[in-house]
């Protein structure tokens, strides 16, 4: 009889960022299709999740990968249930209103590696600070990129697992990098860029480092902050063939849609938006074709295909839940009046 390791994967109650959490079952004779995965459950109270004295949760499997780094093995995202099968309050995944796959997001995921012998990114002497920003993005060299055998390795583990990842790059800082995930689907597309997270955090438990989310890690220096820019359509964006239709959904994320956007953008992101570094001020909101320093950004190749295609907010930030961003703009394009 075969055995096979199915690898549970939530998120926690942790505020004001929720953090991975992950478990092992066994199964025989198992197929590897998400139908088979079975409910489960875990102790909440120990994840924030659920008093001491109703502490169950389940798991529901929501989406099945291989697992390359395991012999036998699946990675298996769940949301997190109630024990009467509704929706846990921290579940950003049942919020999304996407039924028919017709918004794709791709997200750009960016990172820092850091060294816990020194609390600083790879590159960064102790007690100090490396070079100042200028070879590392794109770069290449034993001066200009730290960490690239675990990114290399973190990219095969992505693409061997099956994740729709677009690419890798150094960042601008030393020790930083980004991956992107793109999907058909805003909940596909969430679970592709939280599984990306999970393999990354495991392939650096074997090096001895960590990875820091945070979007402003390094203070109020003149290092960049980490983001995590959701490019995203849906048919009326890739079809319209209209410059007013494109303008009218940027707007419709001004005025009272700004607050609610940057309430589930990252905690800590008025640290990183703060109209520096090809960023918004996160009290100010505004679009423009091929601005980086603006909270939307048209991109160039929407405008010379002639409107149709795609816009990049640029507000969350690389610890924000994907999730609750997709829930969000979706409901905002859809309240765009055009």
């Amino acid at each position: 009889m075969s055995k096979a390791k199915l690898e549970y994967i939530w998120l926690d109650g942790f505020q004001p960022t929720q953090g991975l959490r992950s478990k092992t079952k066994i199964v025989s004779d198992f197929g590897g299709t998400l139908e088979e995965c079975p409910m489960w459950s875990f102790d909440g109270s120990s994840t924030q999740q659920a008093e001491g004295g109703a502490s169950d949760c389940l798991l529901k499997p929501v989406a099945i990968y291989p697992d390359p780094a395991r012999i036998n093995a699946y990675l298996v995202m769940t949301e997190v249930l109630n024990a009467d099968g509704t929706p846990h309050e921290t579940n950003g995944r049942a919020t999304i209103q996407d039924d028919d796959n017709d918004f794709w997001f791709g997200f750009e995921q960016e990172y820092f590696i850091y060294d816990p012998e020194t609390n600083l990114p790879l590159g960064f002497p102790a007690g100090g600070y490396a070079a100042p920003q200028g070879p590392y993005y794109c770069g290449v060299g034993g001066k200009s990129a730290y960490g690239r055998d675990i990114v290399e390795e973190h990219l095969d583990l992505c693409l061997e697992a099956g994740l729709n990842v677009e690419g890798i790059n150094a960042e601008v800082a030393s020790g930083q990098w980004e991956f992107q995930c793109f999907a058909k689907g805003a909940k596909e597309a969430g679970d592709e860029i939280w599984l990306g997270r999970y393999l990354l955090e495991r392939t650096v438990e074997q090096y001895g480092y960590y990875i820091v989310w945070h979007p402003k890690p390094l203070g109020d220096t003149d290092w960049n902050g980490s983001g995590m820019h959701a490019n995203f359509s849906n048919s009326v964006l890739r079809e319209c063939g209209d410059q007013k239709t494109y303008e009218t959904i940027c707007e419709a994320f001004g005025g009272d849609r700004i607050a609610p956007h940057i309430a589930v953008y990252g905690a800590f992101n008025d640290q990183r938006l703060t109209g520096k570094h090809e960023t918004q001020s996160i009290d100010q909101f505004s679009y423009g074709v091929s601005d980086r320093g603006a909270s939307i950004r048209i991109p160039i190749a929407t405008v010379e295909s002639g409107w149709k295609g795609w816009l990049e907010d640029r507000r969350p930030a690389s610890n924000g839940d994907p999730y609750k961003i997709s829930a969000e703009i979706i409901k905002t394009v859809k309240s765009a009046k055009i």
